[in-house]
């Protein structure tokens, strides 16, 4: 948590290696990766990271089935492998009757659960979610927030960055920035995200 330019969104984008840090060592499943080529921060990417961002990201021509199985394509599952896990997500996520529909034609928190069902569907270590109940009104804020205490329940790391005090109780750690810095750490026993 922080105010505007406080360095959340850099953060999350050194953890999802999609930048570098300007120093020190970042370690990943105990392994330095702080001097990995792009193919190999690529490559620990697709098999480890899921992404759930606040304006969704989803693809206007693809369906929701689609949009849910391209990085399945990009990661190198098979067809049936990839259908298979697409169908599960949608079932966990309570979107399979929405599967053939395209994200025009879903509401905001339909369109949410595809973006989280896309983040999930390779059941990914680590999901980092930028603002993920951002567009949404309470209750499918509310909905979204319980998916990802449910992911987090069943092994799946989560990092969320939010302006949300009600989005941040779902935390059990909260940590606030402030100019790039630590300002503080706090860890709340009991909380399941």
């Amino acid at each position: 948590m922080g105010p505007s330019g406080c360095g959340k969104s850099t953060l999350l984008n050194i953890l999802g290696l999609l930048d570098n840090p300007s120093s020190g060592q970042y370690i990943f499943n105990n392994t330095d990766i702080s001097k990995y080529s792009e193919k190999k921060l690529s490559g620990l990417r697709k098999a480890n990271l899921g992404f759930v961002f606040q304006s969704f990201n989803l693809i206007e021509e693809l369906t929701v089935f689609e949009n849910i199985e391209l990085p399945l394509i990009y990661a190198g599952f098979s067809k049936s492998e990839r259908k298979k896990m697409v169908d599960e997500v949608l079932e966990r996520m309570n979107i399979m009757h929405r599967k053939t529909h395209f994200p025009v034609q879903l509401s905001g928190g339909q369109q949410q659960r595809v973006a989280v069902a896309r983040a999930v569907a390779h059941t990914p270590k680590l999901i980092l979610a930028d603002e993920p109940t951002g567009n949404l009104d309470s209750v499918h804020g509310e909905e979204v927030m319980k998916m990802l205490t449910t992911l987090n329940a069943g092994g799946t790391t989560i990092v969320m960055v939010t302006h949300s005090q009600r989005d941040a109780g779902f935390a059990h750690r909260t940590i606030k920035l402030l100019d790039g810095q630590v300002v503080t750490d706090s860890k709340v026993e009991g909380q399941l995200l």
